[in-house]
């Protein structure tokens, strides 16, 4: 539940700031979705869909009622970033069970 919360947290507050006025950087917006997926994903070790839906997911929201249908792409690059994050997790699993049958 926890993990849950910090995701949403993190991603309302990439939406936040990349909905700002003064904000114009895409690449940080989208390396910040990326790796802040990628990390909770490794955490949890399961359901890289949920936090790619839950990192990238309130960028649109912020987004859309502007008009700006490219912020959906925010989910994308979130579920990269979890689907890194819970294959690296996924590995180091299998990679600690090989080593504990030696």
């Amino acid at each position: 539940m926890t993990l849950i919360a910090l995701a949403l947290v993190a991603g309302t507050a990439i939406g936040l700031m990349d909905s700002s006025s003064g904000w114009d950087s895409t690449g940080i917006t989208a390396g910040l979705l990326l790796l802040v997926s990628a990390i909770i994903a490794a955490i949890a070790g399961d359901r890289p869909w949920l936090w790619a839906v839950l990192v990238g997911g309130p960028l649109p929201l912020f987004e859309l009622p502007g008009g700006s249908t490219g912020s959906l792409i925010a989910i994308g690059f979130a579920a990269v970033g979890a689907t890194i994050g819970w294959a690296a997790s996924r590995a180091g699993r299998e990679s600690a069970q090989g080593s504990r049958r030696e």
